[in-house]
C-alpha cells in the first residue's frame, strides 16, 4: 500500500483518486473549491482545501510521504504549471501532470515531470482499439513500439497450445501469462495446452499484434 496526493478533484482527479483507494492505497485530495473537498471527504483518506499555486500554503502540506503527486488541475494551464513548479521546488520527484494542450505538454516536458497525461487522447486510443479488435480486453503501451494485450480467446475448434496460438510470430510475440478462472499460469511453455475461456496476455510489437489479431477475431 502506498500514499498518493491528487491535486484537483474534478472528474479526472476524483476518478483517479477513487480508483487508487479501490486498489488499497491511501489518497490525499487537494482542491481550491471547498465544496469539492467536502463532497469527497468521506471517500478519500484526507481532503484539503488549498490553492495549489500559493507557495506558502503548499509549503505547509507534507508531500514527502507521497509515492507520487498527480496534478489533475482542469483547464487552467497557468495554475497547473505554477503548481508543478512549486512541487519541483519542494523536491517532489514523482510528478504526474494532466496536460490540456500541445503547448501545455511542451512546457511540462521542459520542466522534467515524471509523466504527462492526455486523458482524452489515451481514452480515445483505447476506444479505437476496442472497436477495431473487440477480443482485446485491455492493452498497455511499454514504449518503443511494444505493447501488452489481454485477449479472451474465441471458442476453440480443435486442441491448441501456446505454440499454435502464436505460430509464425514466435520471434516478435511472446505469451506472458494465461488466466484460467482463478489460476494464473506465468510464462507458459510453448507446449502448454490452451483451454476454453482462457484469457491470454501477449507482448509484442504493435505491427505483429495487429497482424496476428484476425486469428482471434472469430
Amino acid at each position: 500500500m502506498a500514499h498518493f496526493t491528487v491535486i484537483g478533484l474534478g472528474r479526472f482527479g476524483i476518478t483517479a483518486s477513487l480508483e487508487l483507494m479501490h486498489l488499497g492505497h491511501t489518497v490525499t485530495g487537494i482542491d481550491i473549491d471547498e465544496k469539492l473537498a467536502e463532497q469527497y471527504a468521506a471517500e478519500l483518506t484526507q481532503t484539503l482545501i488549498c490553492d495549489a499555486t500559493d507557495e506558502r500554503a503548499m509549503a505547509e502540506i507534507s508531500l514527502a510521504n507521497s509515492e507520487a503527486v498527480l496534478v489533475a488541475i482542469g483547464e487552467d494551464m497557468q495554475a497547473s504549471l505554477l503548481c508543478t513548479l512549486l512541487l519541483k521546488n519542494q523536491g517532489v520527484t514523482q510528478i504526474w501532470v494532466k496536460a490540456n494542450s500541445t503547448a501545455h505538454h511542451t512546457i511540462l516536458s521542459k520542466l522534467g515531470v515524471s509523466r504527462i497525461i492526455h486523458p482524452e487522447e489515451e481514452m480515445g486510443a483505447r476506444v479505437a482499439q476496442a472497436l477495431n479488435y473487440p477480443m482485446v480486453n485491455d492493452y498497455l503501451s511499454l514504449g518503443h513500439g511494444l505493447y501488452v494485450v489481454e485477449i479472451k480467446l474465441p471458442r476453440l475448434r480443435k486442441p491448441a497450445t501456446v505454440e499454435t496460438l502464436i505460430i509464425g510470430f514466435e520471434a516478435s510475440i511472446s505469451c506472458l501469462l494465461i488466466k484460467r478462472k482463478d489460476n494464473l499460469i506465468k510464462s507458459p511453455p510453448l507446449t502448454f495446452e490452451i483451454a476454453e475461456a482462457d484469457v491470454v496476455l501477449l507482448c509484442g510489437t504493435r505491427e505483429s499484434l495487429i497482424r496476428i489479431a484476425p486469428r482471434f477475431n472469430q
